[in-house]
């Protein structure tokens, strides 16, 4: 099913009617990436039934990744107060299971289609991403997702999302492109290993691939390796090497950035006789336990931050990349369609000239064949002959266009600086390339001076955004806390130090710090 304009509209008024609410400030965004679809419409690098606001998951996600019987699903549970993920040593679940909060107590289980087929969860359609690799398997979407509701505060204007065990010699291909896709939407990726297994070396296979190019990525500080069960560690001779193996691994798999904690589960820990070797281990799990809940209570921060961040990084793409490509892929195409079409007219000379030397029509430079006074006895047969001729050579034209074009995208899909944004080059190469489009203009199709000012507006209106968010979270000159103690009632305590309270005001909404900002602008 394929969304009309109109559908596109509903979906981003839905949209704003929950981030009016939730997040002003990304309210203001939504209306910055429709200036962004603007200019994408007229260089046809997104259709009329797509939106960049769409394609950016607006609630923070979390995603929890790593090998069977790794302690995800403990962990979670853990962490919501409630038993929601099943549990044991071997694998009990196969399926990506994406958990929201839910207002009654009732924790239900939905099938993947509930996701499939709601826009607004990360796996929207998802269906036909893996129907593209494999074949047969879009229809069995179900198979592959499930949606469970949770009553837990903790879960509150977040997505959790838990994969399978994971083993990369027995995945299949659509399963590694969930994964793919998973890591990529994410605020935050926790990727857990069992510090069970004697010999990390073994599965390095399956390290590479759950974070293959963290390294590469300019979001490699999402990702949190959490070697968990470390308690199994005290019953080795030195503890600290199982740690230190671990580390190892991922070095060697190339995984190094991002940071590394060890935890265990104190319900489910074995016994430390050691009492030393009993604190340690516990200050260490205390500490990265709480690392990480705190890492997981900034995520909707993050994801503000983030959502600002992919708007400007789409601006800056279409600006410096997407638009310079175009032309010269568009330039590049002209010259050869001209060299192609110079052929022809040459090839077609020489032939009608080596006809006529062979019809004798130039010896004694007496060139009148029969046919010419047929011709210009019936002017109707000649006309009719020229507009075939004509015809033929536009017809020949457009064949031979649509030729070079083809060529140009088989290099462009192999072009290696194109890797980000290939896609879009190719559909709007495609675009500017259509039979209707002139080709002896230099302009490139949508790329106008408007196109223009409005990519420098949304670059702006993006660093905007950010002061916003910073002036929501931050006040580095002390001012908002001085207007606070300045316009505190008579009696209030006056000393934060002795249990006074004037500095823990929760922040201004963005809206308003929004608005001081355009009026301070004006001004």
């Amino acid at each position: 099913m394929f969304f009309t304009p109109s559908a596109i509209e509903q979906r981003i008024r839905k949209l704003q009617t929950h981030l009016a609410q939730e997040n002003p400030v990304l309210l203001e965004v939504v209306k910055s990436f429709r200036n962004l679809d603007r200019i994408a419409y007229g260089l046809g690098i997104l259709s009329r039934e797509e939106s960049f606001a769409t394609r950016v998951p607006w609630w923070p996600m979390v995603s929890v990744l790593g090998t069977f019987s790794s302690g995800k699903s403990t962990f979670i549970n853990h962490y919501l107060g409630q038993r929601v993920q099943l549990t044991g040593n071997q694998a009990v679940d196969d399926k990506f299971t994406v958990i929201c909060y839910a207002n009654d107590d009732n924790n239900r289980v939905l099938p993947g289609i509930a996701l499939d087929a709601d826009p607004r969860f990360p796996f929207y359609k998802v269906s036909a991403d893996i129907e593209s690799v494999a074949e047969g398997e879009g229809d069995r979407v179900d198979a592959y997702l499930q949606l469970k509701t949770c009553h837990s505060d903790v879960l509150r204007g977040k997505i959790f999302i838990d994969s399978p065990g994971f083993d990369a010699d027995d995945q299949r291909t659509s399963t590694l492109r969930i994964i793919d896709h998973i890591i990529d939407l994410s605020d935050l990726v926790l990727v857990f290993f069992d510090a069970r297994h004697p010999e990390p070396g073994a599965i390095r296979d399956t390290l590479e691939h759950l974070v293959r190019n963290t390294v590469r990525r300019n979001d490699s500080n999402k990702f949190m390796f959490i070697l968990n069960q470390i308690d199994n560690a005290a019953r080795e001779d030195n503890p600290e090497e199982v740690v230190g193996a671990w580390q190892r691994a991922l070095a060697q798999s190339g995984l190094t950035a991002g940071r590394f904690f060890t935890i265990y589960n104190p319900e489910a820990a074995i016994p430390i006789e050691d009492p030393k070797l009993r604190q340690r281990f516990q200050a260490r799990r205390d500490a990265d336990v709480e690392a990480i809940r705190q890492r997981l209570e900034r995520v909707d921060v993050e994801r503000a931050y983030r959502v600002i961040a992919v708007l400007e990084r789409s601006a800056r793409q279409i600006e410096t990349q997407v638009a310079p490509a175009l032309a010269r892929a568009r330039r590049r195409w002209r010259r050869r369609v001209l060299w192609f079409d110079g052929i022809v007219v040459g090839l077609l000379a020489i032939g009608a000239l080596t006809w006529s030397i062979r019809a004798d029509y130039w010896r004694g430079l007496d060139f009148a064949p029969p046919w010419l006074a047929t011709l210009i006895d019936n002017p109707w047969l000649g006309a009719a002959i020229a507009l075939l001729v004509v015809a033929g050579f536009a017809y020949l034209h457009f064949v031979l266009r649509r030729v070079a074009a083809r060529g140009i995208v088989a290099e462009l899909r192999r072009e290696p600086t194109l890797e980000d944004v290939r896609e879009w080059v190719v559909r709007g190469f495609e675009y500017a390339t259509k039979p209707w489009r002139p080709m002896w203009s230099d302009a490139l199709p949508g790329w106008t001076r408007g196109a223009r000012r409005r990519i420098a507006r949304v670059l702006s209106d993006s660093n905007r955004f950010v002061q916003a968010l910073n002036n929501r979270f931050t006040d580095p000159s002390g001012r908002k806390t001085l207007i606070r103690r300045n316009h505190r009632p008579s009696g209030e305590a006056t000393d934060a130090a002795n249990g006074g309270t004037e500095d823990l005001q929760p922040p201004p909404r963005a809206a308003e710090t929004v608005s001081e900002m355009q009026v301070a602008e004006e001004r």
